[in-house]
């Protein structure tokens, strides 16, 4: 898991093929006034998900962890944390894995929660489960997904 603000963003645009154009893609793109729903950028292998909802609590979040893609969790306004644990300690699924929808859900509960404001980011690779949208308000945030 990585934990970033945007000015930082060129650190780990090297990371993987598609997150250079990921990252190109919230430079020269307003975020902020794009309508809720799914963005195909390069087909399936790079998809940007925007998503405009209201934050849960703790006790109401799962887990969750992809084996597809690596996310990378933009947030654009609102107040946000999300947990993290490392899929390996994750023992308590909730069902098996989704194929269709690249999820696998979780009852752990995770191991640290990380306040993630405004112009910041989170990578979550498929070896980290993550627990996103904890908070109270509404959060507007972009989703990157990148195919692993």
């Amino acid at each position: 898991m990585i934990l970033s603000s945007l000015s930082q963003s060129t650190r780990y645009a090297g990371l993987h093929p598609l997150f250079q154009q990921a990252f190109d893609y919230i430079r020269d793109t307003d975020l902020y006034n794009m309508a809720p729903g799914r963005y195909h950028l390069a087909g399936e292998d790079l998809i940007a998900i925007v998503e405009h909802v209201s934050g849960r609590s703790k006790e109401v979040a799962k887990l969750e962890a992809h084996r597809r893609y690596i996310d990378i969790q933009l947030v654009l306004e609102g107040d946000e944390a999300m947990g993290w644990k490392p899929l390996a300690d994750c023992l308590n699924p909730v069902s098996e894995h989704s194929e269709e929808k690249d999820i696998r859900f979780f009852h752990d509960a995770p191991a640290s929660y990380v306040p993630v404001p405004p112009d910041h980011f989170c990578i979550f690779f498929p070896e980290d489960a993550h627990m996103p949208l904890i908070g109270s308000g509404n959060i507007k945030k972009v989703i990157f997904k990148v195919a692993v």
